[in-house]
């Protein structure tokens, strides 16, 4: 079966997570567009990135994956994005870098890549809005419609509750880890208590459409305007390699099932099992693209 493909803007960082035994290319965006584009949607990446090695291996891998890159800016005076990723016997931790060719997106030409892919949704995060970043995104919000889908996706030391506070006024569906719910809800003086609850406060709070918990191994859970709750209960994964990009790829089934108006409980099945497929190997991109095979035959969505 032969679906449309809807047009999917993301907006943030592009970066390199750098492993014990070597590099990956990462970033949220990134990652969440590599995604939707293995599953048929299409996806357009605004982000800066350096004009270094890094750069250049960007955009081999953005040809490789057929996704294009007129939203990609270079930069010649900053760095392509970095990330150290360590690990210890609490599982995985983050080294940002500052001062990053992602936090210096330009505005004008960002609002322009934006005009031009009229998107049916608008994805964005946190990290790329802690510098001047944050001017490009508000020009593309005031340029395009469509959906709003904020992923949180905190990361000391790099959080701000003001600009916090701004883009969850500025979305419909907000997407969070329960441990970022609970800072966000202490963070803005909100309800706390249950995930339930603390999701309510939220909703109500900022107008949102939507609000999506993400439980690590113990599931998922949705929260609409309606007041609608849906809990997805999980078992254990097996063969857990890491957990580095879970949260994206949980992300990216999850906004395919809302363009293609999946039931919101088979959406958190499928995103779900997706992410636990992802934390079974290395990284958050599979380097084979037979990997999104038995998950489109099962979806009955067209494989390309």
């Amino acid at each position: 079966m032969t679906v449309a493909r809807q047009a999917v803007l993301l907006f943030g960082e592009i970066l390199v997570d750098r492993f014990p035994e070597g590099e990956v290319l990462g970033g949220a965006p990134f990652n969440v567009a590599r995604h939707l584009a293995a599953f048929g949607c299409k996806p357009v990446l605004i982000t800066r990135i350096g004009q270094d090695n890094a750069g250049r291996r960007i955009l081999q891998a953005l040809e490789s994956a057929k996704l294009p890159g007129h939203g990609v800016q270079l930069d010649s005076t900053h760095p392509t994005g970095a990330v150290e990723v360590k690990f210890d016997s609490q599982g995985h931790r983050f080294d940002i870098l500052p001062d990053q060719a992602y936090d210096h997106i330009h505005p004008r030409l960002s609002r322009i890549a934006a005009l031009a892919a009229n998107p049916d949704l608008l994805y964005f995060g946190t990290l790329a809005q802690r510098a001047h970043s944050h001017r490009a995104l508000r020009h593309i919000l005031r340029a395009v419609h469509g959906r709003r889908f904020f992923d949180v996706n905190l990361r000391d030391p790099w959080i701000y509750p003001d600009r916090v506070e701004w883009l969850l006024q500025h979305a419909d569906i907000v997407k969070a880890n329960d441990t970022e719910l609970e800072a966000m809800n202490e963070m803005l003086n909100l309800q706390s208590g249950s995930t339930h609850a603390r999701a309510e406060a939220l909703l109500n709070q900022y107008g949102l459409r939507g609000v999506l918990i993400t439980m690590g191994a113990k599931g998922a859970s949705w929260l609409d305007d309606s007041g609608r709750f849906v809990e997805m209960e999980s078992d254990p994964v097996p063969h857990i390699r890491d957990t580095v990009g879970a949260g994206d790829a949980f992300s990216a089934v999850f906004i395919m099932g809302l363009l293609r108006e999946w039931k919101i409980p088979l959406a958190l099945q499928r995103a779900h099992r997706f992410a636990a497929a992802i934390c079974q190997i290395r990284g958050a991109i599979p380097e084979d693209k037979e990997f999104y095979r038995p998950f489109l035959n099962e979806w009955l969505e067209a494989y390309e």
